[in-house]
């Protein structure tokens, strides 16, 4: 008698169909490749999944559409973004305690010796560290590449998935029995897993997934939307005129300024965070190819640019961090940078050779940003010379002359599964099924750019906020809806709000929820159950022996302090002026208010920060300064009080000693209605901090 498939236990299923020649609409040609488990995307959560796989004894095999695996981790971010190292274990803080020890060796060094390379705080910042976070992308391929080789771990590079031929049942949840590549291969597996930017495989296979903002009101938030509101950094200077003629709406709009924005506050939109090349420099001259004029070079992309400098910008628009050999991970910085705003809406979604063209056009945008900085006869002079030391690496990316092809997607598709991960779970509301932990701001690079109320350009989309704690991601997330797909893993574009995502979505994270999809699913096939019905308690435990970390238990960071509840008048940062390129930042306790400025170490005599109180009656006060204490900060930060004669008081400030407690008594002075204290970033030694100044009265009535 023959057996009814419909009988049959699910992993028996799963094997008929994997041993059949063919599957309908599979073509007779080569056979199909097969593993327990096929991971489509050799980022660095692929990457870290497959090392999972093959640990717990299963076979699997990446494909990666590229010539090269790691993503962005070998793509240029080279200066991990994470808020709490603690958050990180596994597999994942084995690659940087891997990259630490590429770095132990002395041949590593061919550029500078090891004692002359500083990380700004990022790498080692204590003894006992032993995992380093900042890195060439060449070391990083190499640290990928030997997991690779010592793991035997098969990679079926150059082949993009045919997004019309992924074959799945037709049962409610639906399975994954295979998927085709454009150049005709085949590959079936028990388990699959999306470990791409773009979330192709997911959304081919019929997984509901989401692009842009969502309303504030769809999930309770605040940060998600159009945030106009919250557009104080990385801003353009005021006054700035939109049309190719200034002042001649006739014109024409300068390019790039998007005319429908910008949108109801608050409210939803299709707009996705800007894309950027993170670029690998270099300011060694054997080392050094200088920045080029593209062929296809369009003046009219940096009028924007070169207007922004005539309104009063005054220092390079770039975060510049250092990586080993005297290389850089560069970085969006100020209004007008490598992010190419509102150029990637389409991207997500975008055929292949469309997203070919976006990355074509970023690519040149970039190449034209560098060699305008570098040479434009309208930029400062003292821009031009600073951004002019520096190049393209010789040794990186050699294909390109120095430039990658791996573009920073910092956000596509996004997956919208029974569980979404939103702005309460990243500020405390805790999940019950954590699979990993995330440890970074929400932060959402800007979205447009539009002409305000006052008919000048303005940018928006920038969100940075944190002062949490690492919290946990939900297992929920990372799976699609029950109805939908049982065999199918999403690490990467996971299931989270625009505002959760950019908290989420930094590499290290990344590898930590490859590793946690990769362990989930070889306990599927083992228990032979969808992965909706595995069990959690199975799975925390085996990732917890794994060295996951899926709980914090080191000390929260203590919220920002109100500044109502501290005597005298209390000046917060943001109720200052700044001048220059400053971030907001809160991952370290204990600053005043909401958050705290700080200028990335970069643009050293560019940035200033006023700070001026109101005074209810003219008198004697003593002026102190507040700022979170850390070992990166600036021993020597410059500080100016002006008393009621217009008189000057310089001091510097250490702002790296632990013993200060974060609180420095400048002294007493003379004020009339008005006091103002200055900080500035000239000649300053570390990262600059600006977060408050307090003013307390000699005469106590006065308070």
């Amino acid at each position: 008698m023959k057996s009814n498939p419909a009988s049959l236990s699910f992993l028996a299923l799963v094997l008929l169909l994997l041993h059949s020649s063919a599957l309908p609409g599979e073509s007779f040609g080569a056979a199909p490749e097969s593993a327990d488990v096929v991971i489509y995307g050799g980022t660095s959560a692929g990457i870290a999944a497959a090392v999972q796989v093959h640990r717990m004894g299963k076979s699997v095999i990446v494909i990666e559409p590229s010539d090269r695996v790691g993503g962005l981790t070998t793509g240029g971010l080279g200066q991990t973004d994470i808020g709490n190292k603690a958050a990180i274990g596994g597999i994942a803080r084995e690659f940087y305690e891997d990259i630490a020890a590429h770095y132990e060796d002395d041949s590593a060094w061919k550029w500078q010796r090891r004692d002359q390379y500083k990380s700004g705080g990022q790498s080692r910042t204590a003894q006992s560290e032993t995992a380093m976070w900042t890195f060439e992308p060449s070391a990083a391929l190499s640290v990928y590449q030997s997991w690779i080789d010592r793991h035997q771990i098969r990679v079926d590079y150059g082949k993009r998935l045919d997004r019309s031929s992924v074959m799945t049942t037709r049962s409610s949840p639906a399975r994954i029995l295979s998927i085709r590549m454009e150049s005709g291969e085949t590959y079936r597996a028990q388990m699959f897993i999306d470990a791409t930017y773009e979330g192709d495989l997911m959304a081919a296979a019929g997984v509901s997934y989401t692009v842009g903002r969502e309303a504030n009101e769809q999930y309770g938030e605040t940060l998600n939307g159009v945030q106009t509101r919250m557009a104080h950094h990385h801003q353009l200077r005021k006054g700035i005129d939109p049309y190719v003629v200034p002042g001649d709406p006739g014109s024409g709009l300068l390019p790039h300024i998007d005319p429908r924005g910008p949108g109801e506050e608050g409210g939803a939109d299709h707009r996705v965070q800007a894309y950027c090349f993170r670029m690998c420099l270099t300011d060694h001259p054997e080392n050094r190819i200088p920045f080029h004029k593209p062929e296809g070079y369009e003046p009219l992309w940096y009028e924007l640019l070169l207007r922004n400098y005539e309104a009063g910008e005054n220092s390079a628009p770039w975060i510049n961090s250092s990586m080993p050999n005297r290389k850089t991970d560069t970085n969006n910085r100020l209004g007008f940078s490598t992010d190419f705003i509102g150029q990637n809406y389409d991207y997500p979604e975008a055929s292949y050779e469309e997203r070919e063209a976006i990355v074509a056009k970023h690519l040149l945008y970039q190449q034209g940003l560098m060699w305008t900085l570098a040479n434009h006869p309208r930029m400062p002079e003292k821009i031009r010379d600073q951004v002019s030391r520096w190049g393209m690496c010789k040794d990186e990316f050699e294909a390109g002359n120095g430039w990658q092809n791996q573009l920073y997607i910092r956000e596509a598709r996004r997956m919208v599964s029974d569980f979404v991960m939103t702005q309460k779970h990243c500020q405390g509301v805790a999940v019950e099924d954590p699979v990993g932990l995330a440890a970074y701001t929400m932060d959402s690079h800007n979205q447009q750019r539009y002409i305000d109320e006052n008919g000048h350009v303005r940018n928006e989309g920038d969100v940075q906020v944190g002062g949490f704690p690492p919290y946990g991601i939900s297992y929920r997330s990372i799976i699609p809806q029950r109805r939908e797909v049982s065999n199918l893993f999403v690490p990467v574009c996971l299931s989270a709000s625009h505002i959760a995502f950019g908290s989420i979505r930094m590499e290290p994270v990344f590898m930590v929820l490859g590793q946690s999809s990769a362990t989930a699913a070889v306990l599927a096939i083992d228990d032979e159950v969808a992965v909706h019905d595995l069990d959690y308690e199975k799975l925390s435990q085996r990732l917890l022996k794994d060295q996951q970390v899926l709980q914090h238990v080191g000390p929260k960071p203590t919220p920002g302090i109100d500044p109502a509840t501290l005597p005298g008048i209390v000046v917060d940062n943001r109720q200052a002026k700044t001048e220059g390129g400053w971030a907001t930042s809160s991952s370290t306790a204990e600053y005043v208010g909401l958050d705290y400025l700080h200028d990335a170490n970069a643009g050293k005599g560019d940035g200033k920060v006023r700070y001026q109180a109101e005074l209810k009656q003219p008198g004697r006060y003593r002026v102190a300064l507040l700022w979170p204490v850390f070992s990166n900060r600036a021993s020597n930060t410059r500080v100016i009080v002006t008393d009621a004669a217009g008189e000057t008081h310089e001091f510097r400030v250490n702002q790296r000693d632990p013993q200060t407690k974060g609180r420095a008594e400048l002294g007493e002075f003379d004020f009339g209605n008005v006091a103002i204290v200055e900080i500035s970033n000239a000649d300053s030694d570390g990262h600059v901090i600006a977060d408050a100044v307090q003013f307390l009265p000699m005469d106590k009535s006065n308070d």
